[in-house]
């Protein structure tokens, strides 16, 4: 069986090392020593000034909403992970949906100012598959309308726009650390910003607004990480580079043994290097799509329609709207299997099986 994605994991003992100073100290959570260590060396690792550790890519964001102190309308995009329309809705401002950029399948900037209103108060974007978005004219329109900027870059680490990292950009960026992603802590997420107080706010606000033992200063959550969960982030950024590694020798092979099937690829940002997080393709019908698909599990080989189906016409607690591109692109879209170990010989195999599909 091969899965469409798979959790990379560090020799156990590295893990066991940093389990035996846990035990030693007994302290478990509430940002102990390997939290604080994780994020300095996040930090360092991702060349920031400022980065926060925090439960999860959905609390990373609900934080970010909560430390801009938004209100009404925030404009983002129908083709990411729910959790990027449910964090508007989840604290209570309402999602305006933009449609994409076919070829990058982010939002698209040239459609977002048409749905600016006295009412907007920011825009949320996603960098999808970790593809860069046109971050120099989104950042354009928010300059000249006074709107704030969200990035959920949950798929976007390491990932870099002319040697800058992608989490430079916005007033706040988040990033996912869930154990299915190219880096994980297991469970995890940051914020990152440049600016040091809204920095300082959401430290706050991820300690349940505490100013002291006796005292605060913000409304705030729980939004703490564990030593455990931040022992495996730290194990794990030792191999990040050989995981890279690892998952562009696959999709170059995907690239070669694909070169022939009737698929399109993700037009990548022309100034960032692509970090290898999800292998997207996309057919030129659902119908080919849906056969493939069948195809493969028929082999024991899964992958997943992702995002399908599009946000703005799935969600019971919103009001349907369809967007002509996001709902076609949802329809033929297919991330195809890819972890560090899956095989050359495994990626042959699928590769075989696709090409038979589109010539029966």
């Amino acid at each position: 069986m091969i899965p469409v994605t798979k959790p990379f994991l560090p020799p156990k003992e590295i893990y066991s090392n940093y389990l035996e100073g846990i035990w030693h100290r007994q302290w478990l959570t509430n940002m102990g020593p390997l939290a604080s260590d994780l994020e300095l060396k996040l930090k360092d690792f991702l060349k920031l000034d400022h980065l926060l550790f925090v439960t999860n890519g959905t609390v990373a964001l609900q934080m970010a909403i909560k430390a801009l102190d938004l209100k009404g309308e925030i404009i983002t995009t129908p083709f990411s992970f729910v959790a990027t329309t449910s964090c508007i809705v989840w604290e209570n401002c309402s999602p305006v949906f933009v449609e994409i950029n076919k070829e990058s399948l982010n939002i698209d900037p040239l459609k977002i100012e048409a749905a600016i209103n006295e009412n907007t108060s920011a825009i949320l974007a996603t960098h999808v598959f970790g593809n860069p978005c046109d971050v120099v004219e989104i950042e354009k329109i928010a300059k000249k309308y006074n709107l704030k900027v969200i990035y959920d870059a949950a798929h976007a680490f390491k990932v870099e726009i002319e040697g800058k990292s992608i989490f430079e950009y916005g007033d706040i960026s988040t990033c996912s650390l869930h154990a299915t992603k190219l880096y994980h802590s297991i469970e995890g997420g940051f914020v990152v910003s440049k600016n040091s107080e809204l920095i300082k706010k959401m430290a706050f606000i991820r300690n349940f607004g505490f100013n002291g033992p006796e005292a605060f200063a913000e409304l705030g959550i729980n939004g703490k990480n564990s030593e455990f969960h931040a022992a495996m982030g730290l194990a794990n950024l030792k191999f990040i580079d050989e995981i890279i590694s690892k998952r562009k020798t696959i999709s170059k092979r995907y690239d070669e043994k694909l070169k022939d099937l009737k698929i399109v690829k993700q037009k990548w940002h022309s100034g960032s290097v692509n970090n290898y997080a999800y292998y997207p393709v996309i057919f030129e019908t659902e119908e080919m799509m849906l056969k493939s698909k069948a195809y493969l599990e028929k082999h024991e080989i899964f992958t997943r329609r992702y995002f399908y189906p599009s946000l703005a016409n799935t969600l019971p607690y919103l009001q349907p709207k369809n967007f002509s591109i996001t709902d076609d692109i949802a329809k033929r879209v297919l991330c195809l299997p890819l972890y560090t170990d899956l095989t050359i010989e495994e990626v042959d195999l699928i590769c075989r099986l696709l090409l038979r599909t589109q010539n029966n």
